[in-house]
């Protein structure tokens, strides 16, 4: 059997197209067993590829405009005339440097009652939990019809195995700006987590938002869409500590016109 040919790599640095910018934020997404929600914002977060057009008139005025998830953002006249004059667009994978956790006890699964989760220890890869789940054609049957092999198949390809946050290190914390938790239960937990830590000599700001999502995987997924673009406003901050409080407000407000979302954040300092 003759193998597939393999393109060589071509010599020299990538061209500036090729290469992959990082936000200048760092975020955790924060729901119970890392495998559902917060899974879902992380995968939406670290593949976000956004659109920037840029708008420049005699070198003086700069406008930027996220065109992402097909988000068209209202122009005034005069920047209508700067579009017309000088356009630019960059595009690129602006994939946002996110980590994912959980706060439970234990990684909690759908069972096929109730009465019966399937539960693995935090650090347990994803892929062990699969094949666990797949042991009889009767499981990989049960556990494919409600998502839950599913769930732990794009855990494997994004990382290896979640990660509680309560048991993370506060070196890793804290190069977080931005923490999302996906319940407000989970939001208290981070808070008092984070008040219970011993303070850094950075004494370092970090903002807990809450977006209460009902956990089940197309409630995950709209809200994983609510979470990117959330993140992007705040990732356009020039001042996160000073702008994000009535920012976050104003968010509430735009989603409460088309969907129900309860919104909270505090700042929290280590």
């Amino acid at each position: 059997m003759v193998g597939l040919h393999r393109p060589s790599t071509p010599p020299g640095m990538p061209p500036p197209s090729a290469r992959r910018r990082s936000s200048k934020l760092s975020f955790g997404t924060v729901c119970s067993s890392n495998i559902n929600r917060s899974m879902e914002a992380h995968v939406r977060l670290q593949n976000a590829v956004i659109t920037i057009v840029r708008y420049v008139y005699n070198d003086l005025a700069h406008r930027y405009f996220p065109l992402h998830l097909h988000v068209i953002h209202h122009v005034t006249s005069m920047q209508q005339t700067l579009i017309t004059l000088h356009k630019k667009y960059t595009i690129y994978n602006s994939g946002m440097r996110v980590e994912s956790y959980g706060t439970g006890t234990q990684v909690r699964l759908p069972g096929k009652s109730a009465m019966e989760p399937r539960i693995f220890k935090f650090g347990t890869p994803y892929a062990d939990m699969y094949k666990s789940l797949s042991e009889t054609p009767e499981d990989v049957a049960f556990f494919m019809h409600n998502g839950v092999l599913q769930l732990c198949k794009r855990g494997a390809s994004v990382k290896v195995a979640p990660k509680r946050w309560q048991d993370t290190p506060t070196s890793e914390v804290q190069n977080h700006e931005v923490v999302i938790a996906f319940e407000e239960r989970i939001y208290d937990a981070v808070i008092e987590d984070l008040q219970c830590r011993e303070p850094t000599e950075e004494f370092k700001a970090i903002h807990v938002i809450c977006l209460d999502t009902k956990d089940n995987p197309h409630e995950a997924q709209l809200q994983g869409t609510v979470a990117l673009e959330l993140c992007w406003l705040l990732e356009q901050t020039e001042d996160l500590d000073l702008e994000a409080p009535e920012l976050v407000e104003q968010f509430q407000e735009q989603q409460m016109t088309h969907t129900q979302i309860k919104v909270l954040h505090q700042i929290c300092y280590l």
